[in-house]
């Protein structure tokens, strides 16, 4: 960290700005990234920031994204981030160096493991994108300890409270988003800029500060030297490598360098000022926390010593958190510090109402509408083939829409009016909440945008033209694998760009606190009503509760009511794909490792590197590389049980409960059907098991059929005329 600080000191002795400077490491390619490097540093780069890329950055723009791709196609791991960096210094980086990324790599690499890794390469410090501040603490102290920098990331719409905690992280400087979003050179700057920085100054003791996103000419870089320590610009140069040609990648890096800073920097000079992680610290002189340069010391706060994680918990809300953000140790907000303030809002909004018997009477008188309350008999035929237990059918395709997707449209709509929003963004994997939520918007009149991966636009055509239908617009994510992950992931950056005006309709129970916890809330209908009919037709609980998960809204709205029934069990059916020794499958809970995605500390599918994998399944719902925080906290409990099972048994599924109920199912369902028919066989004749039948299956019928040449020979069906 000295280097850093010595670094700031030094530009304020010449009276300059520190320039701040991001690439990706490996983008365009491993073979040119240290020439890169030192071309930064060449073209007047005081700091280098180095991206080690991620598989989901979603506080990036599409520009960082971009080179995000790039590098993970290069195979640029941390491994061979730190190598780049070791390389770097060997041929002579004098700058300080962050490695800036988002939490889940840390979180694989393994902490203590990627300080010391990094401290022996060269690295002078981190920034984690989306480490909440109490948790950072731990992280921060860490650094401390090893000799690196810990930098936060501060928005314009960061509360008072976060905003002295944050300061409180502070050691080295302080990182500014210049304005709301994502990652982008759009050169537009936040008018309040100048207040906030007067506050964080006051706050950190004079920690030098760097504002970034948005700035991209020499006229932007200027404009905030006027009022910051230090100027970062990184769409604008991941932009200007990504047009030149190979070969000519580092000197245009210097050239665009130089050009917005107006110096370079030689390698005379560059060895003079020593201010790599090596030379600081055995030059840079610490004073309590300050920096002596050249006989004059520079106030660098008093943060230097360890922050107490449970002081600073109490002191980043300064009210007790409304209902609580984890499920053991699942759940939390890992997200950028943009949506900070408007998931706080949220929060608030939300406690107010589910405690509120208005707000619950103005959701039930809706019932009519949404075809409540749903639905519970017994599949006779099924129960017959089966021979085991009596299975009953909770029927949530038959609410309006066709899903039970419906049931938190409705409530977080509701929810959106008392906050005074305008308008809606959702996103969607296999179209059902979609359409669910275009109907409520249709319902309130209000703007609708639906982002959906382009595979999943494919594969469900149908819901697509109905959500088109019900005045929504739809749009394309062609990110990634193009499934439900990419359209989560592009949703979210549209709405940090929008969270004045927008609410942010999650369809599963994923996502940053509170969204978990608010779907879970309105799904409950699901098994508050299973629970009064079972008792009211049988005099008694069902033996088995069986539901399907992909993020798992509908396995949670079926599953909490029973939660402290033990007799009752809990069964979650995950969509196996081709098999959980193939890689192609969605099965989160039984085949996926602990991690961070989307927000939220959960099971995930991930490799080694902590790299999101991507996911397989014949039903576009299930499609999600992560899944509910509250659903793992029940695997690690083992309060519930959940397997894993493949397209071939979904089919066969799918054919059973249509041939022998009449009731297509959608193919999500399809899975909880084989796991329920194979569950009820090992019961006995006078227990019950109840099937969430969660979607209709008119929008799979395309799916099946052009699955069934492949699938069908496995099971025995054949539909060909």
């Amino acid at each position: 960290m000295e280097g850093i600080k010595k670094t700031f000191a030094q530009c304020k002795e010449e009276n300059r700005p520190a320039f701040v400077t991001f690439v990706t490491a490996g983008f365009p390619t491993v073979e040119e990234a240290v020439d890169i490097i030192l071309g930064l540093e060449a073209g007047g780069a005081d700091i280098v920031e180095l991206g080690v890329p991620f598989t989901d950055p979603f506080a990036d723009g599409p520009t960082i994204q971009n080179a995000n791709t790039q590098a993970l196609a290069n195979n640029v791991t941390i491994e061979s981030t730190l190598g780049m960096v070791k390389e770097a210094r060997k041929r002579g980086l004098r700058a300080p160096l962050l490695l800036m990324g988002y939490y889940n790599q840390l979180l694989s690499y393994g902490e203590e493991r990627l300080l010391n890794d990094c401290r022996a390469a060269g690295v002078n410090g981190f920034i984690v994108v989306d480490l909440p501040p109490h948790e950072a603490v731990k992280f921060r102290n860490f650094c401390a300890k090893g000799g690196l920098s810990y930098v936060p990331l501060i928005a314009p719409s960061t509360s008072e409270n976060r905003l002295k905690l944050l300061c409180k992280l502070a050691d080295s400087f302080v990182y500014i988003v210049s304005r709301m979003g994502v990652t982008g050179a759009t050169g537009t700057l936040n008018a309040d800029l100048p207040q906030l920085l007067k506050r964080i100054k006051q706050y950190s003791g004079n920690v030098p500060t760097a504002v970034g996103f948005g700035v991209s000419t020499r006229d932007h870089f200027l404009s905030v030297a006027s009022i910051a320590d230090g100027v970062v610009i990184g769409s604008q140069i991941i932009t200007t490598l990504a047009e030149a040609a190979p070969g000519e990648r580092a000197k245009a890096a210097e050239e665009y360098c130089a050009g917005i800073c107006g110096r370079r920097n030689s390698l005379e000079c560059r060895t003079a000022r020593e201010v790599g992680i090596i030379e600081a610290s055995n030059e840079a002189q610490e004073l309590n926390g300050a920096v002596q340069v050249n006989g004059t010391i520079y106030s660098n706060g008093n943060q230097s010593g360890l922050l107490d994680q449970k002081g600073a918990m109490n002191s980043e809300g300064g009210d007790p958190e409304l209902f609580p953000a984890r499920f053991g140790e699942f759940g939390g907000s890992y997200s950028p510090e943009s949506l900070m303030n408007c998931l706080s809002e949220l929060e608030a909004g939300f406690e107010k109402i589910r405690n509120d018997p208005e707000f619950w009477a103005e959701f039930r008188s809706y019932y009519p509408y949404l075809g409540r309350p749903g639905h519970l008999h017994v599949a006779d035929r099924l129960t017959e083939h089966v021979g085991g237990a009596t299975i009953w059918l909770k029927r949530e395709d038959l609410n309006h829409t066709g899903s039970h997707k419906i049931n938190s449209a409705l409530g977080q709509i509701l929810l959106a009016r008392r906050l005074g929003k305008t308008e809606i963004i959702a996103q969607t994997g296999a179209g059902m909440h979609g359409v669910a939520t275009a109907t409520v918007c249709a319902k309130f009149n209000m703007k609708c945008t639906i982002f959906m991966g382009a595979e999943d636009i494919r594969r469900q055509a149908l819901n697509v033209f109905r959500i088109k239908l019900l005045g929504a617009e739809v749009i394309p994510v062609e990110a990634g694998s193009k499934t439900l992950r990419d359209a989560v992931n592009e949703s979210f950056r549209v709405w940090i760009t929008k969270v004045d005006t927008a609410y942010h309709i999650i369809g599963s129970a994923i996502g940053p606190h509170p969204f978990p916890t608010i779907v879970r809330t309105f799904q409950t209908v699901i098994g508050d009503e299973t629970k009064a009919q079972m008792l009211e037709q049988r005099n008694k609980l069902p033996d088995a509760v069986v539901a399907c998960i992909g993020g798992g809204s509908n396995c949670l709205g079926m599953f909490y009511p029973f939660i402290n029934d033990p007799s009752v069990k809990l069964l979650g059916v995950e969509a196996g794909g081709d098999g959980l020794e193939t890689k192609r499958h969605a099965a989160t809970l039984t085949g996926g490792t602990k991690g961070v995605l989307h927000g939220s500390r959960t099971y995930v599918l991930q490799d080694q590197h902590g790299q999101i994998q991507d996911t397989h399944s014949i039903s576009a719902g299930l499609d999600y590389a992560g899944v509910g925080p509250e659903l793992s906290s029940w695997k690690d409990s083992g309060r519930a049980t959940f397997i894993a099972v493949t397209d071939a048994q979904a089919l066969e599924g799918f054919k059973m409960l249509s041939e022998m109920e009449g009731i297509s199912p959608a193919l999500e369902t399809a899975h909880a059907v084989w796991g329920a028919v194979e569950l009820a066989k090992t019961m006995k004749k006078d227990q019950d098991i109840v099937i969430c039948v969660s979607g209709r299956g008119d929008k799979d019928v395309e799916s099946v059929a052009d699955e069934l040449p492949r699938l069908g020979p496995k099971i025995g069906w054949d539909l060909r005329f």
